[in-house]
Formats: C-alpha cells, sequence, structure tokens
C-alpha cells in the first residue's frame, strides 16, 4: 500500500483521476504499467488493470449490492454470469456485506457504502486499486473496518490510498508521498516522514494557557492540568519536555519546512 498525502486542495485527487485515466494529464508524463496515460490507448489498457473508488463512487440507491456490482461487472466485461456471480459473493464477503446483499442501498450507511465501493473497485481482480479519501466522514469504528479492508488488499496488488487523515496512512501503508499546491514534495518510506519531527516534538503540561510556539497537535486534559503535544524546531515552554514523533508530526514538521520554503522564495 502507498499512502498519499496532502491538505485539501493539495491536488491529490487530480493525481488520483489522471492515474486512474478518468483525466488525461495536459503537460509531463505519466505512465502506469509502461503506458502512456497522454494517449487515449494508454488510459484504456491503464482502465483494464485497474479498480478505482473515487470520493463518491455515485450507487444507485434503489439497487441491492448484487444488483450494482452485477451491473458494474457486466460493464467491465465480466461477462460469465456464473463467474461473475460467484466473483461478487467473494467480495461481498470480503467486505463484510454478505449479510446484506439484498437489500437496497438508499437504506446504507455512509460506511457501508464506502466497502460497496471498494467490491466494485475490485471486481475483476485489478492489479492497481486507486481509493481516494475513502474514510472521509466516517464515524471511528467504520474507519477502523475500512482500513482492515484496505489493508487487506494489498499482497498480489499495489494499493495507492489518497487521503488528508495522517492515520489512515499510518495504520495501512510503508511508503508514501506528501503533495502540496499541486506538487509531490516527500516521496520514501513513513519511517523516514516521521524523522522531520525528531527533536522538534515536545509535550507540555499546564493548568493555564496553550503554549504559543509551535503547531499545537493533540491537547489532552487530565487531572494534572492539559498535556499538549507541540511540534516546534525550538523548546516551545520551559517545562517543554522531548517526545518520540508520530507520522502526525512529522507530517506536520515537514508542512513547515515547505510553508518556510515557500515564504523565503516569495520574500526574495
Amino acid at each position: 500500500m502507498f499512502g498519499l498525502l496532502g491538505a485539501n486542495g493539495a491536488g491529490k485527487t487530480t493525481l488520483m483521476r489522471i492515474i486512474a485515466g478518468v483525466l488525461p494529464p495536459t503537460s509531463g508524463l505519466a505512465i502506469v504499467g509502461g503506458n502512456d496515460l497522454s494517449t487515449r490507448e494508454g488510459r484504456v489498457a491503464v482502465q483494464r488493470r485497474l479498480g478505482y473508488l473515487p470520493q463518491d463512487v455515485g450507487l444507485y440507491p434503489d439497487l441491492t449490492p448484487v444488483e450494482f456490482l452485477d451491473y458494474v461487472g457486466l460493464l467491465k466485461g465480466l461477462d460469465d454470469k456464473p463467474a461473475r456471480t460467484r466473483q461478487i459473493g467473494e467480495l461481498l464477503e470480503m467486505v463484510g456485506l454478505s449479510d446484506v446483499g439484498r437489500r437496497k442501498l438508499k437504506g446504507f450507511s455512509g460506511g457501508m457504502r464506502r466497502r460497496v465501493g471498494i467490491a466494485q473497485a475490485l471486481l475483476g481482480d485489478p492489479s492497481i486499486v486507486v481509493v481516494d479519501e475513502p474514510t472521509a466522514g466516517l464515524d471511528p469504528e467504520e474507519r477502523i473496518r475500512f482500513r482492515t479492508v484496505l489493508a487487506s488488499l494489498a499482497g498480489h496488488r499495489t494499493v495507492i490510498l489518497s487521503t488528508h487523515v495522517v492515520e489512515d496512512v499510518a495504520q495501512t501503508c510503508r511508503e508514501t508521498a506528501v503533495m502540496a499546491g499541486g506538487r509531490v514534495m516527500f516521496t520514501g518510506p513513513v519511517t523516514d516522514l516521521v524523522r522531520h519531527a525528531e527533536g522538534a516534538t515536545w509535550e507540555v503540561t499546564t493548568s493555564g494557557p496553550a503554549p504559543t510556539g509551535g503547531v499545537v497537535v493533540s491537547a489532552v486534559g487530565r487531572a494534572d492540568g492539559t498535556h499538549y503535544r507541540v511540534v516546534s524546531p525550538s523548546r516551545p515552554d520551559p517545562e517543554a519536555t522531548p517526545v518520540a514523533p508520530t507520522l502526525e508530526e512529522g507530517y506536520v514538521a515537514f508542512m513547515q519546512t515547505v510553508s518556510a520554503g515557500a515564504e523565503r522564495v516569495g520574500s526574495s
């Protein structure tokens, strides 16, 4: 699994649509599996081996999951009905929806709809799966369930997870990239991104106001006061103690570096 991180508006969805062959690139070079995505032939070739879960999968509310997946399977060219039916049953089992396969989609929760979405993306056993902001708006239980489903997909296929939720990447991916302003600013192991916050992550416990230096990443109220975790290149408070960073803090530290570089360029 490969995680693509970035704030809303960073360009993640545009990149995912280019990779999925939905949006032709206007410049530059985009190659997937040796196929040039600037050509119609290249996009068609990629789409034959790719599963795509966009932010809004556009389910038909009056269909059941079985009916919807059967329809998508026909669109994907899965003409062998017994094989298609067998695969639909296996996918509904995989995403934990086999017991509601005959219920209409209009009664499904957001998390259940996302799981139907990942099932349609997996029809035809694609070698590449692209999922765009799959856990946005889900409650914590559904988010955890969906992350577990995603993690189970990797192995004999590539899964590209685009999200602004750092925890989703922390729990599922070993490799990641960070986008900002339409550009990939970082690519590498998740551990390398975490290292950007080494020596710059602090914990402050206080019953007074929040620390004013750096970026407050979390604040947890306890009996002895509020425990703040802060990302700052220098000690944000005389009582601050250094702590080991998380991926979220590594991401925050990296984005601070990107912002500082942009400010220097703008003022030069």
